[in-house]
């Protein structure tokens, strides 16, 4: 098998304060699988983002989450693509998603932005929205909260208690998307 690099991003914002909000559950999944494969996040010389690198299955692996707010994060995502020699085809995006239920997990490659300004600001900066995105059901708020501070809220105590579960299953999703591809790894986690 002949190696192939991925970039996988966790768009999120950073901070202590945005640590636990809906809108960093692409972060969380990120952590979760670093921390699954043994690698420690540093910060990069080179972008604004924290990042860990090795071997998974014949695959080198970078794993990235941008020190940026989200709305800026294209710029540490162009740069680490520049960095690694990765192209967007090799670019997986991890980042909540308003419109699917909360722990659904949805994959497809491209598409809009959906007014989520991680995946506007990645487009903008890389050219293209042609990479694949990893779509992390966080549902809609309730009654006529506005949806800009939903996701900058914590998840909810029963949302929490399954969190940990759900990064995992998520991360268990982002290893058969790199192994099998799109495909398959729609046929298995896309709910």
């Amino acid at each position: 098998m002949s190696e192939q690099s991925w970039l996988v991003v966790g768009l999120g914002n950073p901070g202590a304060e945005y640590e636990k909000t809906r809108h960093n559950i692409g972060a969380m999944v990120t952590t979760t699988w670093a921390k699954r494969l043994g690698w420690k996040m540093s910060r990069h010389k080179k972008a604004q983002a924290l990042t860990a690198e090795g071997r998974y299955n014949g695959h080198k692996i970078v794993i990235a989450f941008p020190t940026t707010f989200m709305n800026r994060s294209g710029a540490a995502v162009a740069a680490l693509q520049q960095f690694y020699k990765i192209d967007a085809a090799h670019t997986i995006a991890l980042h909540d998603e308003l419109d699917i239920p909360f722990e659904a997990i949805r994959m497809k490659m491209g598409g809009g932005d959906n007014g989520h300004n991680g995946l506007k600001s990645m487009r903008a900066s890389c050219g293209t929205g042609d990479f694949y995105r990893l779509r992390l059901g966080i549902g809609r708020p309730p009654g006529q909260q506005d949806p800009a501070d939903f996701v900058l809220k914590a998840f909810s105590s029963a949302e929490s208690k399954v969190l940990g579960v759900f990064c995992e299953r998520a991360a268990d999703a982002l290893e058969v998307l790199i192994d099998s591809g799109l495909e398959i790894a729609q046929s298995r986690y896309n709910q």
